[in-house]
């Protein structure tokens, strides 16, 4: 995980013994679990979400490239026979 050996582990844990004691050491190992599940799944809360809003913003270009309807699946509007064209942005002479 971190590149910590088996020996690196057995002197934290030798160190953690000796500082904090044998009757709080499980309590702290319990509390330091949680935290860390707590961290992990905090994490990927936010990574759905960022991949969720991603996925939202390129939902309307993949539409837009790909020459298909809106994104919601409604259908194109279609110029009616005898109804004014939309506006182009150019004016008239």
């Amino acid at each position: 995980m971190f590149g910590i050996g088996l020996p690196e582990l057995i002197v934290i844990l030798v160190i953690a013994l000796l500082v904090v004691g044998p009757q709080r050491l499980p309590e702290l190992a319990r509390a330091l679990g949680r935290g860390l599940a707590e961290l992990k799944r905090a994490t990927q809360d936010l990574k759905d979400e960022i991949d969720a809003e991603v996925r939202k913003i390129d939902e309307p270009a993949e539409a837009k490239s790909h020459g298909t309807g809106p994104a919601d699946g409604a259908p194109r509007p279609t110029p009616e026979a005898g109804a004014p064209a939309p506006p182009t942005g150019e004016k008239e002479s």
